[in-house]
């Protein structure tokens, strides 16, 4: 039975043989060490690159249009492309079934002003279905809707810095009317973004608004969606890939011309980032499990050590009266203490690296740099297991000792 003296004399003999449990210990918490480090260098990369397009959807896919640079069925090179709405109507019905959001946008420069209060923002014109793929976290009132696309009313929705700059300390401006380019504006809802500063000091307007107040006309600077979520990685590329023919064709543009049309997919940067964290993690788990091993093996040539060491107590037990799982329970006791605490001290000399580290690994595109509890639990229950099999043996080894033999043993 595990009772407090069988406790007792197991911390006895780990305290009276400190240099021995330390070096038993050593190995593994290097391995744990190196892999805390290794697995907080990966999450780092992964932040980096979640942060990177953390104000996007990440099944986006944006259509820019430039100039071509090839001739192509005997027009000229130099030709500009203008997107127009008829364009994200022709992408809206012939390509239905694999969107799951689509927007066009315009972009304008405006001077806005509230009373006393005066700045420059961006304006971007947009669909009401913006709002998810941009991830737009709208924080009071409403976001764009139908009905002021159809009617093309003169309504706009805020960042919450430009609710600050204009608005000051107001808590609630919903209702208010901003000037911009001396046209007032009726505010309808103010937003939030993850992407920073930058985004929340832009302004929504209906596309249909701003296509009849800055032009008169129906054109577009870019049309951006999002693929149906139920298109794998591959099936996404391929989707993307169409879409590039197919506007290509359409404005008579050559296959082999890459600016002129330009189809920028989510799905082909999320695919190649799965993929290096992939092998990334492999890699990790390679070494990590390799130098554990290195670990259970020199705790388990040390406990054999133990097990000769003690081979006349061992003997003087089983001559008393102690049973071959009395024997195995101590010796496995022991493994998987020392296992345990050095892993633990292991971990957390590569926790207290990473934090010392972190501010300076930003340089090397390595954002917070840190381990889950996920990870945690994992290396524990890894832990006790590697302390069972490095104990194992030689545990087993010990209680088939024989008493004779053993009290004979010099």
């Amino acid at each position: 039975m595990l009772d407090q003296d069988f406790w007792r004399e197991i911390f006895q003999s780990i305290n009276k043989n400190r240099t021995r449990s330390l070096l038993s210990g050593f190995t593994v918490i290097f391995a744990i060490m190196l892999f805390t480090i290794l697995f907080g260098l990966a999450n780092g990369l992964n932040n980096t690159f979640s942060e990177a397009f953390v104000d996007d959807a990440a099944n986006s896919i944006f259509i820019r249009s430039g100039r071509t640079i090839k001739p192509h069925r005997g027009l000229q090179s130099g030709r500009r492309i203008q997107f127009k709405n008829k364009d994200y109507d022709y992408i809206k019905s012939d390509f239905n079934s694999k969107l799951e959001f689509i927007s066009s946008r315009i972009y304008q420069n405006v001077s806005a002003s509230f009373r006393n209060e005066k700045n420059n923002y961006q304006l971007r014109a947009v669909h009401p279905e913006h709002k998810f793929i941009e991830k737009t976290i709208v924080t009071q009132g409403r976001f764009l809707n139908q009905l002021d696309i159809k009617n093309r009313t003169k309504v706009i929705v805020i960042g919450d810095l430009v609710r600050q700059d204009l608005f000051k300390n107001e808590k609630s401006v919903k209702g208010k009317y901003i000037n911009l380019n001396g046209i007032p504006f009726k505010v309808v809802g103010i937003f939030k973004d993850d992407g920073g500063d930058d985004e929340e000091r832009k302004i929504y307007m209906p596309i249909s608004t701003v296509q009849q107040i800055y032009g008169n006309n129906d054109f577009v600077d870019q049309i951006n969606l999002t693929y149906n979520k139920e298109l794998d990685y591959d099936g996404a590329i391929d989707f993307g890939l169409d879409l590039e023919k197919a506007l290509k064709e359409r404005f008579i543009v050559s296959p082999n011309d890459q600016r002129a049309v330009r189809v920028f997919n989510m799905a082909m940067q999320n695919k190649g980032i799965n993929q290096m964290t992939s092998v990334l993690g492999i890699l990790i788990l390679i070494i990590g499990l390799g130098t554990l091993i290195a670990g259970v093996v020199g705790i388990s040539n040390i406990m054999i050590f133990i097990v000769k060491e003690r081979t006349k107590e061992i003997g003087i037990r089983k001559a008393l009266g102690a049973s071959p799982q009395s024997i195995i329970s101590i010796i496995l006791a022991e493994s998987i203490i020392v296992t345990t605490l050095a892993g633990y001290v292991g971990l957390l000399f590569g926790v207290t690296l990473l934090e010392l580290v972190a501010p300076s690994l930003e340089t090397y595109f390595i954002t917070d740099p840190s381990v889950s509890k996920t990870m945690v639990f994992t290396a524990t229950i890894t832990l006790i297991i590697s302390g069972i099999i490095a104990g194992y043996l030689p545990a087993k080894r010990a209680s088939q000792i024989k008493p004779i033999v053993a009290i004979r043993n010099e």
